[in-house]
Parts: C-alpha cells; sequence; structure tokens
C-alpha cells in the first residue's frame, strides 16, 4: 500500500514540477530565440550600415576590401551600375541565382518604394532598407540600397542566409531539452526520497494503529474470555460458586467497560472531538483533593503520601478542572500500582510566574533511560511481569493528550535515590 503510494507521490510530484519546469523552459527558449533574432537583424543592419557607408565614400571600389568584408560578415552581395554586374570574384560563393537578387529589388520597390527614378544627378544621400526575405523555402535577411555615384546610381543586392542563425536556436534547443531532461531526472531523483521521507508518519501511524488493535484486542479478549468461562461454570456450579462467578463477571465486566472508556478517549482525541473547558482553578485545593481522594488507598497498603504545596497564596490557573484531575489520578494510581508496600509517594507543586510545575514523585522499580519516552504509547508497560488488572497500559497516553490539549508538557524522570517522577507543567 505505502509502496504504492510512495511510486505515485513521485509520480504526480516529478510530473507537476516536471511540467512547470519545462513550460518556464518554453517561455525562457521563446524569449531567448527572440531576443536572438532582433540581436541577429540588428546586427545585420549594422555592416550593411558599414558596407553602404564604405561604399558611398570610395571613389573606386576595392575588390579585397569586399572580399575580406564579405568573408567577415557572411554577406552575399550583388553590385550593379547603370544596369550592369560589377564583376566582383568571391562575392556570392553560394552562386546564388540572380533571380534572388531580382526578388530582393523587386521587394524592396513594391513594399518599400525603394526606386532608382528616384535617385537624380543631383542626388547626394542613399537609401537603403533591410527586410526579411524568403526564397525556395530558405530564409534571408535581404538590404537594398542605391548609392549616387559619378552621376549614375549604383545598386546594391545583399543577402545574409540564416542558416547558421536556426542552427544556433536548434543547438540552443537540444541543449534546452536536455537540460530539462536531467532535471526532471534529477526531480524524480528528489521526489523519491522526499516523498519517501513525508510518509514516514504515516507508515509509522500506520503501525502504531495496528499495534493498537492487536493490544485493544487481547486486553478486550481477555475479560470476556473470564466472563464466558464463568457463564460456562455456572450452569454446574452450586449456589455459593453461582454467587462468586457472578461477581466474577460483575468484575470483568467493570474491567472492560473502564477499558471501552479509555479507549473511547483516546479516540476523542485523535479525531479531534475531544475538548477542554477552560476556568479559572485553584492547582492546591485540586492537589489537596487529589491526595485526600487517594490516601485510604495508600494507606491500605502502608505506602507513606505527602503533598507539598508554596508557602504563598498560588493565583489560579486557565485550566479544564476535570480533565487536569483526570491527569492526576492517572499519575497516582499509577505511582500506587508501581510502588512496593513500605514505599513512598509525594505529591507536588511549584509555581513561578505564570509557570506551574505539578510533580508525582515515587520510590518505586523506577523506569530505564531507553523507556522514559515509549512509557506514553498506548498498551505500555514498563514492567512486563506486572499483571495488575486495574491498568491497561493507556492512562499515561490519555494524560499526555489532555496535557498537550492545554499546551503544556509532560515528562518523567528519575527520583533521586530511585523511583520515577512524572512532571506536568501548564502555562497560564
Amino acid at each position: 500500500m505505502f509502496q504504492k503510494l510512495h511510486i505515485q507521490l513521485t509520480f504526480l510530484s516529478t510530473l507537476a514540477s516536471g511540467l512547470i519546469l519545462i513550460f518556464m523552459s518554453l517561455i525562457c527558449l521563446s524569449f531567448s530565440e527572440s531576443e536572438s533574432k532582433k540581436s541577429h537583424f540588428s546586427d545585420f543592419q549594422i555592416n550593411c550600415n558599414m558596407l553602404i557607408s564604405h561604399l558611398d565614400s570610395q571613389s573606386i571600389l576595392s575588390r579585397d576590401w569586399l572580399v575580406q568584408f564579405r568573408a567577415d560578415t557572411g554577406f552575399e552581395m550583388d553590385i550593379r551600375d547603370k544596369g550592369f554586374q560589377l564583376a566582383f570574384e568571391n562575392l556570392s560563393p553560394l552562386t546564388l541565382e540572380d533571380d534572388i537578387f531580382t526578388l530582393a529589388r523587386k521587394q524592396a520597390q513594391t513594399a518599400h518604394s525603394i526606386l532608382e527614378e528616384s535617385i537624380t544627378p543631383n542626388s547626394v544621400l542613399s537609401q537603403h532598407v533591410e527586410f526579411p526575405l524568403e526564397w525556395n523555402g530558405k530564409e534571408y535577411y535581404a538590404s537594398v540600397a542605391l548609392i549616387p555615384k559619378n552621376g549614375g546610381v549604383l545598386n546594391v543586392a545583399v543577402l545574409l542566409p540564416l542558416e547558421n542563425l536556426y542552427d544556433s536556436i536548434v543547438f540552443r534547443r537540444f541543449l534546452f531539452a536536455g537540460a530539462d531532461l536531467l532535471g526532471v531526472l534529477l526531480l524524480g531523483l528528489f521526489f523519491w526520497f522526499f516523498t519517501w521521507r513525508m510518509i514516514q508518519p504515516l507508515i509509522r501511524n500506520r503501525q502504531k494503529q495496528t499495534e493498537f488493535i492487536a493490544a485493544a484486542s487481547h486486553e478486550l479478549r481477555s475479560p470476556l474470555t473470564v466472563m464466558l468461562s464463568a457463564l460456562s461454570a455456572m450452569h454446574h456450579a452450586s449456589p455459593q460458586e453461582v454467587t462468586h462467578f457472578s461477581e466474577t463477571i460483575r468484575q470483568e465486566g467493570k474491567r472492560m467497560g473502564r477499558l471501552i472508556d479509555d479507549m473511547l478517549t483516546l479516540s476523542g482525541t485523535d479525531s479531534s472531538h475531544f475538548t477542554i473547558q477552560k476556568k479559572a482553578v485553584e492547582l492546591d485545593t485540586l492537589l489537596l483533593s487529589s491526595y485526600e481522594k487517594f490516601e485510604p488507598l495508600v494507606k491500605k497498603k502502608s505506602i507513606a503520601m505527602s503533598i507539598v504545596l508554596p508557602d504563598r497564596l498560588v493565583p489560579p490557573c486557565s485550566c479544564d478542572r476535570e480533565r487536569i484531575e483526570q491527569v492526576l489520578t492517572i499519575l497516582l494510581d499509577n505511582a500506587l500500582s508501581y510502588t512496593p508496600s513500605g514505599g513512598k509517594i509525594c505529591l507536588s507543586l511549584e509555581v513561578s510566574l505564570d509557570k506551574y510545575t505539578i510533580r508525582v514523585s515515587d520510590n518505586g522499580i523506577g523506569i530505564p533511560d531507553s523507556e522514559k519516552d515509549a512509557v506514553f504509547d498506548r498498551f505500555y508497560r514498563c514492567d512486563k511481569s506486572h499483571k495488575d488488572k486495574e491498568h491497561f497500559g493507556l492512562g499515561l497516553c490519555i494524560a499526555q493528550e489532555i496535557i498537550k490539549m492545554h499546551h503544556g508538557k509532560i515528562w518523567v524522570e528519575d527520583t533521586p535515590g530511585g523511583g520515577a517522577s512524572f512532571v506536568v507543567v501548564l502555562l497560564d
């Protein structure tokens, strides 16, 4: 179940993050390609201006300069004077057809009004325009310029094939695709470990739930088995034995009722139906009441019990009186159960500023350090051999939940000289 959940969470997280990564990459790539095209066209215009300025300023055209310029820029050029093509070698090494230059000049005339007729013998300013051009499925940047020269017109057509631009764009796309693929793989690896850590609390909770059900079933089965056995024996028992068996059934029924009440209390805390009603409570009075309630019980077991309260007036504490009394009952009952005859139990209260500290200390068997956290687990018993039927291992868990509801703290520490001390801290 959890393995399948792990795989699904990893897949969904990777898919969602991967789609966002790819979407953002596409936006960045689109912006990058757009800027590259703008930059490429801007460079083309700058180089065209440089060429036109050079041709306009020179009375004699230098073949070497033009060849070098073509090598530096990648331009394909067709220069005509009075309709005749000037014979410069290597100005169009791709051997472009004349038709493409004718198309460029025609588009400059029709779309941009670059007309030789507009150049008169008195004209001194050149005219030129740059624009994109498509020919036989290939794209170019084109420039057509009319330069007044010696009473005539120098007609210059320049083409720049865009293969290099699109090669760089394709390379960048492959680079982005590779980066995205690597990113998705890394995201998948990251989410594989991240989601596994995320579901660990669920796994632990499911395990605890399973253990709780198993332990609860065992605890409920014990009194039920005794009750069924007693009922079966009553059919063949004497009147005196019937009375004994009836008492046994009653005691086991009460025991089962207490267990069910405890389980319902824990169920209420788990489902957030467990509520507290805070009021101003005098904790010293509450501790005295708990002390008096347990005093006959400790005397019956020959255990000495004492209470220590502050000498000064204790300010009221905002808490749920019944719930805190329930916690005190659990802690004192726990101490009474695990303290041997002749032992000691001490109930104390300390107050400092807005903090109230309650301690229930005993000199019983104590709790090993390795088990101090585990004592608050459900159905946990520190002494595995302890068979007191009054305790199911739920009391301390209930006490912890009540204190958590009060936003307080509860823990256990060693009593000096041996034993265990449960400490409850409440904040006003």
